[in-house]
């Protein structure tokens, strides 16, 4: 008989220990609210720690355990700092969600170079020196983990409009997430990505504001995803079901990026 139960889709966490950043709002918040709810342990990171400490009251009063955390993603004694607070309270971080991440809203030309420094810093940067910083830990320990990076579609389609930069840093986000697989296979790392299309965020709310409004119409489904949809894909790519999927950077777009040059 198979060593493996039919079908192999467990979504038990339990024992797990996670870090979310960019967790005090959107997707990040959706993200810990999913991953506490199946049983791991999560520390949720962002610069609001007002926002934060009321994301991590809702999920114990849920029955999760949680811990706030401060973190700016542009400093890295901060990011170690985090990692560091998660591992002291709850054990070795083996989930990591990097969703931090700022659009640039300007054009190319226009961009000051404070910007372009941050905007590379939060979308870049950042995941890198958190994925190793967690890596770093799982190797000492001898554990398995999984990194899950947030791209964006964007990293696939570009149709102009002022955010260059933002999906340069996807790509390279993407890019990250194959080679970073290559280096962590042996130690039984997996680093994937979800490339997310038009989904409801404090990121989009300000995007629908300088488009004109809310841009369903124009879209294949004529709808703007939910966070929520995006919960079989993260679970997935956490889950013992898994495994054997490293380097992938899976899109979720629904339709939007393929077909949005017609519905202009």
């Amino acid at each position: 008989m198979s060593q493996f139960p039919l079908p192999y889709n467990s979504n038990d966490l339990s024992g797990r220990v996670a870090l979310v950043t960019g967790a005090s709002s959107g997707l990040g918040d959706r993200f810990a609210r999913v991953l506490a709810s199946q049983g791991a342990r999560v520390v949720v990171a962002a610069r609001r720690l007002d926002r934060l400490e009321a994301l991590a009251t809702d999920i114990v009063a849920d029955g999760g355990q949680a811990m706030a955390v401060r973190m700016d993603a542009t400093d890295a004694d901060s990011m170690i700092a985090a990692v560091a607070a998660a591992e002291e309270r709850f054990g070795t971080v083996d989930i990591l969600v990097n969703n931090a991440g700022m659009p640039d809203a300007q054009r190319a030309h226009k961009m000051s170079i404070e910007l372009i420094d941050q905007v590379l810093g939060v979308n870049l940067r950042g995941p890198w020196i958190l994925a190793c910083e967690v890596a770093r830990r799982l190797i000492a320990a001898g554990k398995p983990g999984r990194i899950v990076n947030i791209s964006s579609v964007a990293h696939l389609e570009y149709f102009g409009g002022g955010a260059a930069l933002y999906a340069t840093t996807k790509t390279a986000v993407a890019r990250m997430t194959e080679t970073l697989a290559m280096d962590w296979s042996p130690y039984q790392i997996n680093v994937n990505a979800i490339a997310p299309g038009m989904f409801a965020s404090e990121m989009t709310d300000g995007m629908f504001e300088r488009m004109g409004g809310n841009p369903a119409p124009r879209l294949p489904r004529e709808r703007v995803c939910e966070p929520a949809q995006l919960d079989t894909t993260l679970l997935y790519l956490v889950s013992p079901a898994s495994e054997c999927v490293t380097g992938a950077v899976i899109r979720v777009d629904d339709g939007q990026s393929s077909t949005v040059r017609l519905r202009k």
